[in-house]
């Protein structure tokens, strides 16, 4: 991670020896590895955290696109159900004799037609 040659570490242990002492090094060195392992996980979690909000954002950009995909579909079936209810109106006016609409029963649980009754349960 540092790119500390074997020498290098050598020369900080024999410094550090002399400075602190051999009665209060191992506690320093302790000391040192507890504080670099909460420096490591503290910097895991940052990482962490970035990555999460990184696909966070994927995901919101796909929702995105679905939405207006969903939009386009729902517009474009929108103008086709306006073109047929026109298709309609123009037949329902060319020939006023033909109903086109379907009522059901309330009693019987039927359907009535302009051709016939239309039973919900088939047999």
């Amino acid at each position: 991670m540092f790119d500390i040659s074997f020498m290098e570490l050598l020369v900080i242990s024999v410094v550090a020896l002399i400075v602190i002492g051999p009665e209060r090094l191992p506690t320093v060195a302790r000391t040192l590895g507890h504080l670099y392992g909460r420096c490591r996980s503290f910097v895991y979690n940052i990482r962490t955290d970035i990555h999460n909000e990184m696909r966070m954002e994927e995901l919101r950009k796909m929702q995105s696109s679905v939405h207006e995909t969903v939009q386009s579909i729902e517009h474009s079936v929108q103008q086709d159900i306006d073109q047929l209810k026109n298709v309609a109106d123009v037949k329902a006016q060319e020939n006023p004799s033909t109903n086109f609409s379907v009522s059901q029963s309330p009693v019987s649980g039927s359907y009535e037609t302009p051709h016939g009754t239309l039973d919900k349960e088939k047999k």
